[in-house]
């Protein structure tokens, strides 16, 4: 955040409840993950996971697009952008990193492998904090943003569309990637190859898009609630379908299934954070959530939930873990139990967040 910038109440918004989809989501994976990589126990499970989950993958494109709207292109010198990221969030992404490394989880057993996460450390996010992947790809994001701001400072509304067109074209590859190994029996497109990761795609896919996309609607879209609504919910729907319809249509449906990793990996195509569904469901959220002009009554709780949401993300795993041990063995519906443990997470990491912010030193640890 610019010192001195007045706040933009809609990103609020959009930040905590971006942030409680993330945790929603995570509540929804030991519904579908466990046993030898994938285990879903009943068809039920099966239909809440898919109805519930798909419709919140778009959480963490969302946090792109605020990041987007809110600090791209620069404002302030490079050097100065990079000391306020590392503060608010290079230090304590290793903070929790090294909390998750050593620290056993109540819940998941209480065993943990120390040394070997210590290790991991040295060039990834240890094995029981797989959520901390996002701090590095935002770190990835923010290191391209001085890259790119003079571009889009200079180029055209019509040559920033045609960037958009060709990162949307983009957003297909993982459905086009399934049909290379139906077809040639390989899954590397235009350029790819087993020695060569850079195909033709790469230099303008990714997390990328959604940075010159938050730029386009801040700078481009300013349309009535009427129009909003009427671009925004067919396309959140369309874009729901897509992303459900995959993951249910490559779901066995012979319970309990219990197979490797590989068939989440292949349900979960539709659910990547920059494929065609979840692009269209999070362009649309944002849209509606941008026509919020108006703080409301609840806005200093939001204000202040929004400014601890980056320490609720990092620590909310270790309070999941415990949350689902004790939810799920009340025997209560799946969906109950889901947002059970959703809520419970967040509630508790949201206190906790807050307390922590308050302490000296404590944007250290929690943004």
């Amino acid at each position: 955040m610019q010192q001195n910038q007045p706040r933009i109440v809609f990103l609020d918004y959009l930040r905590v409840t971006a942030c409680f989809m993330v945790i929603l989501v995570h509540a929804c994976e030991p519904f579908y993950l466990g046993g030898k990589g994938t285990y879903i126990a009943n068809a039920t499970d099966a239909l809440w996971v898919t109805l519930i989950d798909s419709a919140l993958r778009c959480a963490v494109p969302l946090f792109v697009l605020t990041s987007s709207y809110l600090l791209f292109p620069l404002r302030v010198p490079t050097g100065e952008f990079f000391r306020r990221r590392a503060v608010r969030v290079i230090v304590p992404l290793a903070v929790w990193a090294l909390l998750y490394a050593v620290v056993p989880m109540w819940g998941s057993g209480g065993e943990i492998d120390a040394a070997g996460n210590l290790r991991q450390l040295l060039l990834n996010f240890p094995n029981p904090a797989g959520h901390l992947w996002f701090g590095y790809m935002i770190i990835g994001v923010y290191i391209a943003m001085p890259l790119f701001s003079p571009w889009v400072e200079r180029v055209s509304r019509r040559g920033e569309e045609i960037f958009l067109a060709a990162w949307a074209f983009t957003t297909l590859a993982p459905f086009l990637r399934q049909a290379a190994i139906a077809i040639f029996g390989r899954a590397e497109l235009w350029g790819e190859a087993n020695w060569n990761e850079f195909g033709a795609l790469y230099y303008i896919s990714g997390f990328i898009g959604y940075v010159v996309l938050g730029h386009y609607i801040r700078t481009y879209v300013d349309w009535s609630w009427c129009k909003t609504l009427a671009v925004s919910v067919p396309m959140f729907l369309v874009g729901y379908a897509i992303t459900a319809a995959w993951f249910w249509a490559h779901i066995p449906k012979t319970f309990p299934v219990n197979e490797s990793i590989d068939l989440a990996v292949l349900m979960e195509q539709s659910w990547r954070f920059c494929a065609t569904g979840v692009a269209m469901t999070a362009i649309a959220l944002f849209l509606v959530f941008k026509k919020i002009t108006t703080a409301g009554h609840c806005y200093p709780l939001v204000n202040h939930l929004s400014k601890v949401s980056y320490g609720i993300y990092l620590m909310h795993i270790f309070i999941l873990v415990a949350a689902h041990a004790v939810i799920t063995s009340w025997g209560i519906p799946t969906p109950i139990a889901i947002f059970g443990i959703a809520i419970v997470t967040f509630a508790i990491s949201a206190l906790l967040s807050s307390i922590i912010s308050r302490l000296p030193g404590g944007k250290y640890i929690v943004g």
